[in-house]
């Protein structure tokens, strides 16, 4: 069941989203001072490219004050419009019932791009 909705997930603009979080983790590398905000984004298209299956933890030695730090600076850097685009996509997707699945991996979505840094994807 995961294979199939990735694959329907792909079809129409997962694979759109994992290049858009690509194309973004490669300019952030240019940068000395954007390298750890682009495995950030890294992190983020390795999930939006192959959503079910897998989910975010937080793992515990993330309460560190330069995981705070790093992820305010993300927020206040494009983090929080990037949460807001997958809430309003989630919300629009859970609409309908077919569109229930979708609309929860956006959700997922929505819940590393607020706060990537010391969150682990895994599969379940």
């Amino acid at each position: 069941m995961n294979l199939l909705g990735n694959l329907i997930w792909l079809i129409f603009g997962g694979i759109i989203i994992a290049i858009e979080y690509f194309i973004g983790s490669i300019i952030l590398m240019i940068t000395i001072v954007g390298i750890p905000f682009g495995i950030q984004t890294l992190k983020m298209a390795s999930l939006s490219l192959w959503p079910f299956g897998r989910d975010t933890r937080v793992h515990s030695r993330a309460s560190g004050c330069l995981y705070i730090l790093m992820n305010v600076l993300w927020l206040l850097t494009g983090g929080l419009w990037i949460a807001a685009t997958h809430l309003i996509f989630g919300l629009l997707l859970c609409i309908t019932i077919i569109g229930i699945p979708f609309g929860l991996q956006h959700f997922k979505l929505t819940a590393i791009a607020i706060s990537p840094f010391g969150r682990d994807i895994i599969t379940v």
